[in-house]
């Protein structure tokens, strides 16, 4: 596994291959997990309905699961970048007890106004900026355009069309549309209906 905070790095991944890729970039929170605002503690976590399922498939369609998630908690002081390491080692073990597994996590630790210390800082990684999954396209030589972003959030979408990917959004269609979500964008209930529709396009979804 590769971690990257800002930028860090963890590796499993042959980073030295010519061979051009094709990733799958993850939000976490509302995505992976219940989202339940700055989990930073294992007994917090708890994985959503499905996902193990589908990481398992997109590793078996041969895409790459990269994490890209913006942690201000870490910039307002509110938890340590340690915290979020043990949180990835523990998804990392139960995801392992599925056969599937996450090959990267990028993580932006900054906040532009809420920061402490060098932590306060306009940074280009900061979703909905591109910077994450661009770094990860430079790191692991990812085809961005043959890529997809899949969020829950506004700044998911914006940051997977500024990277040059194709974003899916979770939630509802209304929800997607009161969000500013644009026409055309897909919308899916979870991550496996969103999976689903990658690795198996022409089966009615």
């Amino acid at each position: 596994m590769k971690t990257v905070t800002g930028f860090l790095t963890r590796v499993d991944v042959d980073t030295t291959s010519q061979r051009t890729k094709k990733a799958v970039f993850l939000d976490r929170d509302g995505v992976i997990n219940v989202e339940k605002g700055y989990v930073h503690r294992i007994e917090e976590f708890e994985l959503l309905p499905g996902v193990p399922r589908a990481i398992r498939l997109l590793k078996d369609a041969g895409f790459l699961v990269i994490v890209v998630t913006n942690q201000s908690g870490i910039a307002r002081g509110y938890y340590p970048l340690d915290a979020v390491h043990r949180l990835h080692c523990h998804l990392d073990e139960e995801l392992a007890a599925f056969g599937a597994c996450i090959d990267a996590y990028y993580i932006c630790p900054h906040h532009p106004e809420h920061g402490i210390g060098d932590l306060k800082v306009n940074c280009s990684c900061r979703k909905p900026l591109p910077g994450m999954l661009e770094q990860a396209a430079a790191d692991f030589g990812i085809h961005l355009s043959e890529s997809y972003m899949i969020g829950d959030k506004p700044t998911d979408v914006e940051a997977g069309l500024a990277a040059g990917c194709r974003p899916l959004f979770l939630g509802t269609v209304r929800g997607a549309r009161e969000g500013g979500i644009p026409e055309g964008i897909p919308v899916f209930p979870g991550l496996l209906d969103a999976v689903r529709a990658i690795v198996e396009p022409d089966k009615p979804q």
